[in-house]
Parts: structure tokens; sequence; C-alpha cells
């Protein structure tokens, strides 16, 4: 098959071995995946996760850096066939997507970060056939590779049990975090206060559902609300990933607040437990998206309770993976560019 891969550090373009379906998985052909930026992370660091994994217990610790993998974590494709003995619950020709996990035939591994289940950057992808679920034919493919995406900013906002007394703050405005503030929008919770340094990622925090958007160079995002009763934001959910975040948000956050950690950093993080302990805060660590994330991220883009189209720019073929990994951290980048890799 076609396919962008990744090795010792660098991204390629040529042919991968087709993968071979076992029992309990599906043969997909990949319609369109979505460009991340833990691409562009394990592009550069990749080493450095496999190391951590392997030394602290990891779903990376397998992964040879200097061998050829194939990446992509959001997508959608089509069934092709099934392995032996495989249930085959969807029929051949339909519109699949899936938590981004290989558990059948003996195999566990990180789809897309395994040299046994490629992922999206390349024709074809192996799938576990007892998590993907079904897309319905109509939705756009661009829009369906969204689902996954989508799906861990609403896995981070139900970490924080959010109830109708939280003033809501989102700090960093990229797909995580726009993902927190449309899943805190669905369940009804007001207000919610956004925070990023760029004004295109404010300007997307407000079509998600964000009642404010500030810069917090200008205005800090932990201050009272003047249109909100002057209520202080309680549930803080940190969607930047960088080192000392979360001790700033300790040092900010009301007596009684919530913290939840969603930003993916990969660096040891020193914190004051005093100042925490006498604000008596609680720090709750979100993770990846569950099947129940996916499908009611895949629900509410199909019926339309959540638009992903702004996050939406360039649709690439395989040669424009390289270019698009490169740039894709500039402000003025879209949320999501994506690949089909149908097309060199």
């Amino acid at each position: 098959m076609k396919a962008a891969y990744f090795e010792n550090g660098k991204v390629h373009i040529g042919e991968q071995p087709d993968p071979v379906p076992g029992k309990g998985q599906a043969l997909v052909r990949t319609h369109s995946c979505g460009l991340c930026a833990s691409d562009v992370h394990f592009l550069h660091a990749g080493q450095n996760i496999i190391d951590l994994s392997r030394r602290l217990g990891g779903p990376y610790a397998a992964l040879d850096f200097g061998r050829p993998f194939v990446p992509g974590h959001e997508f959608v494709g089509e069934v092709i066939d099934y392995g032996p003995g495989s249930r085959r619950a969807v029929a051949p020709g339909r519109k699949v997507t899936s938590v981004p996990i290989m558990r059948q035939d003996g195999a566990h591994a990180v789809i897309g970060y395994s040299h046994d289940c490629p992922g999206g950057f390349g024709e074809l992808m192996l799938l576990d056939e007892e998590i993907m679920i079904e897309v319905p034919g109509d939705l756009d493919d661009d829009h369906a590779a969204m689902v996954e995406p989508l799906a861990v900013g609403l896995e981070h906002a139900r970490r924080g049990r959010p109830t109708k007394d939280d003033a809501a703050l989102v700090l960093g405005c990229g797909a995580i975090g726009l993902g927190v503030i449309a899943g805190l929008k669905l369940m009804g919770i007001a207000p919610i206060i956004a925070a990023d340094f760029h004004a295109g990622r404010r300007e997307l925090a407000i079509k998600a559902g964000a009642h404010i958007a500030v810069d917090p160079r200008e205005i800090s995002p932990h201050a009272p609300l003047p249109d909100f009763g002057n209520r202080v934001p309680n549930l803080i959910y940190e969607c930047v990933g960088q080192k000392g975040m979360l001790q700033r948000i300790i040092e900010a956050a009301p007596f009684d607040g919530r913290i939840v950690m969603g930003g993916y950093c990969m660096d040891e993080e020193a914190l004051f437990v005093f100042a925490a302990q006498n604000k008596r805060l609680n720090v709750q660590f979100a993770g990846g998206e569950e099947p129940q994330d996916m499908a009611t991220a895949l629900r509410a883009i199909a019926d339309g309770s959540i638009d992903v189209t702004p996050w939406l720019g360039a649709r690439v073929g395989l040669s424009g993976v390289e270019k698009t990994l490169a740039e894709m951290s500039g402000p003025l980048a879209p949320v999501r560019t994506v690949v089909d890799p149908r097309v060199l």
C-alpha cells in the first residue's frame, strides 16, 4: 500500500506492506485522516516517548523508532474485508471510525503507533471490530475524521464532573480545548471562559460555545466575571501541555477548585503541594477518549449539535503530509488539515 510513514524522525512517502486482518480485525481502506499535533511531537521526540513508556509503563514501549511505522489516529474508512472467524459486525462497503486501539487476535496496540497496526496515513488499516463504529454514509469524510479529536475533548470535559453551579475555564484552544468547550456547551454548562494567545483560536472558541474568550497576556482568565455575577472560574481545564502550567493554575485557582489536566506534557512537573492543600484543590488527569465519547462525538457531528467545519483547513495527498506537519504549529494554521492517502 502507499503511505506516509515515519522512520528515524523523518517523513517518507512510499510502499509499506499491506496489513493482513486476523480474527476480530477489519481491513479498512482509509478515506480521510486528520494530522494531529501529537504526530508532530512524535516525529521529533518519539524516542523519548518510547523510552518513557518502557521506563514508566505506556502504550508505545513496543515501537522501534528506527523502523518504519504509519501514523494517523483520526480517521474514517470503508470496510473491505475481515479476518477469518470474525463476526463481520459492519457490512463491507460501509464507513467506520474507531478509538485508535487494537485488542483483537492477541494484539494490543495504539493504531498509528505500531508496526502491526498502521494508521490513517496509509491506504489500508486494521480496526478492532468490537469497538469500531459505523459512520452514516452521507456524512462528509473530513467531518467524520474529526470524531476522534472531538471525542478526546468530550472525555476531558466529562472528567471534570461539571454541574450547573460551575464556572468553567478552558486554557488553550487547540483541538482539545475546543472539544472541551463544545462538550461543556453540550452539557449546558455556563459560563464557559476560554483563554488563548491567538485571536483566531479565541474566535473559534466563541463559535464552539465559549461565552468569553480572553488573551491571558491582557486579562487574567481567573478574574471574577462581572457579566456573570462576579463568579470566579472554579473548574479549570488545562489544554496547553507545557511545563509549569499546573503550578500556575494551582496558584490562581479558588478554594475548593477543580483542575482537569488534559494537555500532554512530557516534562517533569514541580509543584508546591502546600499551595494545593491550603486551597483543598482537586486535580484530575484526563486520558484518551472511550467508546462512549466516540459515539457522542459522532452523533453530535452528524446531527449538527457540534459544528467542526471551522476546524478544517486544507485536504492534502500523501505528498503534502511532511509540509503540513512542519507548518501546523503556527498561529495561522488550521486546527486540522486532513490527508487522503488514496491521493499522492
